[in-house]
């Protein structure tokens, strides 16, 4: 491949440019320029999945970032450093000798699966380039840290991979070898002491737990770690007590590790912004760091298929040019996790355009946080306010009885290549869970109990129309040709009525492969579409909570969300308008509910993609995939056994709905 070699290019013309452009310089025209160094090195690209499967933490993670950040010319204007491999004695430092060494030799995979690690395979993979990566990965960050502290640069950004805050001292974990954040950390304090750091404050915003570096700088007080995540009383990775507010530290690092844990997902730019002023900034002005070492993981970013949160680009930047008002601005970024490769470029973007003290920030946020995040925050404070006087301070209860309703609609329809291939994704992430905390997840069910209440008919075009196939939803379990089973909705009561109807839909099959069915493509229907294109449906009279659990499970995820992805306010909604637009994040499949009428008084609903995904099919974007016979099995099964056709029939209504071309506004596309 000529990539490695063209990024190897880049990165000279782009010191070229500062050398010839900005020179030893860091003034022009009277206004100082920050000197922000950047790390990239295609090397780390080399670690993948041995057999090239889907996986969430992918080499084109770093890539986009990169690409992103030189389309908008600010490359020209860091200094661009290339990898550097850590030292065994600096990895040292926080891992044990035995892990070190374990992943020196991880270039054989089953050596490394062999050891007591072997648990944990699910969540790492292992090729030949896993060791060097992983030893850049760190070391990259290690060096532009010391070259902060030194004051050569002003500020840092690695942009490296694996990423490194679940890594503990001998385990790799959550795709974690080394913890390079901590590897940095312990490196300035314990053998750099000539350069006079000696307080580090470091930030966790990825939208995970960072259990390992919580556990490193445990009993340390010259290290403040904080970080914010979801936590959901422990149902969320990394699971367990270790991201509860009640883990403060031990020994003489008691009170410096803060821990904001959000009891659910969706949280936004308000609601980590409310963490920032009631908590860090209060902390941070007390502390007084000389340093700060930032795990910028952007896997809480709008659209990130694992995070499930909501803070955009514009979040970041507020969140960052915050922290750049303690330590003269000295902050080192280093890369965590992100799965939404646009969301991820455009979040890194924004933040070096913050180091650089770019133009004043761009936008605003008019959204008030959840009352859940208001009783977290005052959680926290009660819990810290002995070690940090700063928190003593009650909020006004005019601040924190601010009600904002959970958001059900989003009108956004953004659809990245990562929430593309979500159902594979979440499923990369669903085993993550530690065995001893599956079973330990609370599920709210407060929303359980009222949806319950309501009934709605789900009306089904794909292989649901099969009711044995269907009731792998309901109860769970799977039929013959499925590669895995469901899990099953909450209730598990068999419908309480099935029919069938037709409607003015168009039936076709999309997207290459799913992780269900392997191979070939899977049902959906385009309701804006001529009145003449009829499909034909399976009706099953099912609760609005059950309704729920088959929305979670057609998108790829677990059951035991928090909160509805579809509530009594979408309900009303859909009927009103006909059809209402989910979360893109959380519906990337099926993502729109369509009402199609009543029958007997009780709503008529089904699921599909967004409009802007069938656009996406018309214009090719999007693969439209015949699907594979052990679906298209299940489908004729489900119309034979409905009545609807003979078997014939039904194999001609499904071929002529793979092969008919599909219409867009009265324009037809393949």
């Amino acid at each position: 491949s000529s990539r490695p070699l063209l990024d190897r290019l880049k990165i000279r013309l782009s010191r070229l440019f500062q050398m010839n452009m900005v020179g030893e310089s860091s003034e022009s025209n009277g206004k100082v320029h920050r000197k922000v160094g950047l790390v990239y090195d295609e090397t780390m690209c080399k670690h993948d999945t041995p057999d090239g499967e889907a996986h969430p933490e992918r080499p084109d993670r770093i890539r986009v970032i990169w690409e992103k950040l030189q389309l908008a010319g600010v490359t020209q204007r860091c200094v661009v450093l290339s990898g550097t491999k850590a030292e065994d004695a600096h990895l040292q430092l926080v891992h044990t000798k035995d892990h070190v060494n374990l992943v020196k030799s991880s270039t054989n995979k089953k050596d490394y699966q062999s050891d007591r690690v072997a648990s944990l395979v699910n969540s790492i993979y292992l090729n030949g380039s896993t060791s060097e990566a992983a030893y850049l990965a760190a070391g990259s960050v290690v060096a532009v840290t010391e070259k902060v502290a030194k004051g050569e640069l002003d500020s840092g950004f690695a942009i490296v991979r694996p990423p490194g805050h679940h890594a503990e001292a001998d385990e790799a974990m959550g795709f974690c070898f080394f913890n390079n954040v901590a590897v940095a950390a312990s490196y300035l304090l314990d053998e750099r002491p000539d350069l006079g750091v000696k307080k580090i404050l470091v930030v966790d915003w990825d939208v995970h737990h960072g259990n390992g570096t919580q556990k490193m700088f445990w009993e340390d007080p010259r290290v403040l770690v904080f970080s914010v995540h979801r936590h959901e009383d422990g149902g969320f990775y990394p699971g367990g007590d270790d991201g509860s507010y009640n883990m403060v530290g031990e020994g003489p690092g008691e009170g410096f590790n803060i821990n904001v844990p959000w009891e659910q997902g969706r949280c936004g730019d308000a609601d980590y912004l409310a963490a920032w002023d009631h908590i860090l900034i209060p902390v941070a002005k007390e502390f007084n760091p000389d340093i700060i070492l930032l795990s910028a993981g952007f896997d809480a970013a709008i659209g990130d298929p694992l995070g499930g949160c909501r803070v955009t680009p514009y979040g970041y930047s507020v969140m960052l040019k915050k922290l750049m008002e303690f330590a003269q601005g000295k902050i080192v970024m280093a890369l965590e996790g992100g799965y939404n490769l646009d969301s991820i470029a455009k979040s890194s973007l924004a933040c070096v355009q913050v180091l650089l003290e770019d133009n004043p920030i761009q936008g605003s946020s008019e959204a008030i946080p959840f009352m859940s995040t208001w009783r977290v925050i005052q959680a926290v404070r009660k819990r810290l306010c002995a070690y940090w006087p700063s928190l003593a301070d009650e909020l006004p209860s005019k601040l924190t009885n601010q009600k904002t309703p959970t958001p059900i609609v989003l009108t956004s329809n953004s659809n990245s290549e990562a929430k593309d291939n979500a159902h594979e994704l979440l499923d990369q992430m669903s085993k993550l869970n530690i065995e001893n905390h599956q079973g330990d997840t609370k599920v709210s069910r407060s929303w359980r109990s009222d949806l319950s209440k309501v009934d709605v008919w789900y009306a089904s075009f794909g292989s649901n129309m099969w009711k044995p196939r269907f009731l792998c939803y309901i109860q769970g379990g799977q039929v013959e040709g499925m590669t895995k089973p469901c899990v099953g909705s909450m209730d598990k009561s068999p419908p309480k009525g099935i029919t069938w109807g037709t409607y003015p839909n168009r039936l076709f099959f999309g997207r290459e492969s799913t992780n269900v069915w392997g191979k070939g493509g899977v049902a959906f229907t385009n309701p804006l579409t001529n009145p003449n294109d009829q499909t034909h449906m399976c009706l099953y009279r099912i609760t609005l909570e059950q309704f729920n659990d088959v929305l979670f499970q057609e998108n790829g995820l677990n059951v035991d969300f928090a909160s509805p992805i579809f509530g009594l306010t979408a309900l009303q909604l859909v009927e009103k308008n006909g059809s209402t637009p989910l979360e893109a994040d959380l519906a990337p499949w099926y993502g729109n509910v369509v009402c199609l009428g009543r029958e007997g008084d009780v709503p008529i609903l089904t699921m599909t993609c967004t409009l802007s995904v069938i656009e996406k099919f018309a214009s090719g974007e999007v693969p439209l995939s015949p699907p594979a016979k052990a679906y298209a099995n299940t489908l004729i099964r489900g119309l034979v056994e409905g009545g609807i056709f003979s078997e014939e029939e039904a194999e001609a209504y499904i071929d002529n709905a793979a092969s008919k071309p599909l219409y867009i506004n009265g324009a037809s596309r393949f």
